[in-house]
């Protein structure tokens, strides 16, 4: 839906954009209890679903931010952000293959600020409810909380190549 929903936000169509965001995310909670309750989770997609996550965030957010909903600096912290964690772990796996980044509490709450932003901002800017000051409050937060996941997630980087030399 990520394609989609970058369009409908490019062509001004943020009510609809909101909507299409919302049943997405509906999509990705009944997906998550199958996986969980079936027993039918999969290494594939313990993979794809976090880059799916955010793929969609990432293009959510810069699609804001180029339609002038959100501060552009934001779009670019979120985005960095994700890249830098990727890029991380690829090089870390590189020279550890059965690395795994543990996920942080403050990475699932960074996860749910950012949702939560782009779900208020394309609420606001479709004229579904007037959430500006909510907005306001939000773009902190994320900012936040994305500077405080990937400090932990550097941290958590940094720590793994400490064992590494040590041993």
């Amino acid at each position: 839906m990520v394609i989609p929903l970058i369009w409908l936000i490019a062509t001004d169509r943020v009510h609809a954009a909101f909507w299409l965001l919302v049943v997405a995310g509906m999509s990705d909670l009944l997906d998550g209890y199958i996986a969980k309750n079936f027993n039918a989770r999969t290494e594939l997609g313990a993979y794809l679903d976090p880059i799916a996550d955010k793929t969609l965030l990432d293009g959510i957010y810069v699609a804001l931010a180029l339609a002038g909903w959100l501060p552009p600096w934001l779009a670019m912290l979120v985005v960095g952000r994700d890249v830098l964690i990727v890029l991380g772990v690829v090089l870390i796996q590189r020279r550890n293959p059965v690395f795994r980044a543990r996920p942080l509490l403050i990475g699932k709450v960074n996860t749910f600020a950012q949702l939560s932003l782009a779900a208020c901002t394309l609420a606001h800017a479709g004229g579904v409810i007037d959430l500006g000051t909510l907005v306001t409050v939000l773009i902190g937060a994320v900012a936040l909380t994305t500077v405080l996941s990937g400090a932990g997630y550097a941290g958590q980087a940094v720590r793994v190549l400490a064992a590494e030399r040590a041993s």
